[in-house]
């Protein structure tokens, strides 16, 4: 059986303070507790800007031995160039990865691409040969728009051993369930049965069993985005809590 690694989407949120994160606790030693409690968390503020390379440091200072980061892709790499001219811009992004590359704080890297990008085998093709992978880099493409799931899009990912993120979320009942690499990702963005976009207990019974099964082959990588409300450490928690139980 493969490891599972269950966190959420970040960990940088007002509304967690005082639930998640006890009262008194600084906001400065907000990633010091998460990494008390979760082995992993998705890094969302890669996507967005560069981090400089002190933040990043801080990171792998500030976390304990065995803790790891996904790193979510540049969005100008993945919704402006829609992964032309992927070049530059990877060696930039990575050159601000450095000190998470040579410790062993490194998961996966999440490449999300838009609702609106539909189906370009050819631009992923090239965009797959020219993803790093000389330092142990592992890397998952999430596709929004229904057009990628294709057998010729996921032979694409087996034969670079990348991996099929599972979004799941209500409105997309066309994410499959498939493994492309010997890890996985899954991200829960939304649920369905509980309120707000909470998980029920029902649903997070059905994911314990779907990880379990997933584990028999690879390694999964797990984080909750429904971060508001408090409700994706919660979430994280009780799907951990029914995992151990199994």
């Amino acid at each position: 059986m493969a490891a599972v690694h269950i966190g959420c989407s970040g960990w940088s949120y007002a509304g967690w303070a005082g639930d998640f994160y006890p009262a008194g606790c600084p906001q400065r030693r907000w990633l010091e507790h998460y990494a008390t409690v979760f082995d992993t968390v998705e890094l969302n503020t890669t996507f967005y800007r560069l981090p400089a390379l002190e933040t990043v440091q801080g990171w792998v200072r500030r976390t304990p031995p065995g803790f790891r980061f996904a790193v979510k892709a540049s969005r100008y790499l993945t919704h402006v160039r829609r992964l032309a001219d992927m070049d530059r811009g990877v060696q930039r992004l990575w050159a601000r990865l450095d000190p998470l590359l040579g410790s062993d704080r490194m998961g996966p890297v999440l490449w999300q691409l838009p609702e609106r990008f539909p189906r370009d085998d050819a631009r992923l093709a090239a965009a797959l040969d020219r993803l790093p992978t000389g330092r142990g880099e592992r890397h998952a493409f999430e596709f929004r728009h229904p057009s990628w799931f294709a057998p010729e899009v996921l032979a694409l990912l087996r034969e670079h051993a990348v991996a099929l993120c599972i979004g799941d979320r209500p409105d997309r009942p066309f994410q499959p369930h498939v493994l492309t690499a010997d890890f996985t990702m899954v991200r829960f963005h939304h649920g369905a049965r509980g309120r707000r976009g909470n998980y029920s207990d029902t649903e997070l019974r059905e994911w314990a069993g779907r990880l379990r099964r997933l584990k028999a082959e690879a390694e999964v990588f797990a984080y909750f985005n429904n971060d508001w409300e408090g409700f994706a450490p919660r979430n994280a928690r009780r799907l951990r809590t029914l995992l151990a139980r199994a």
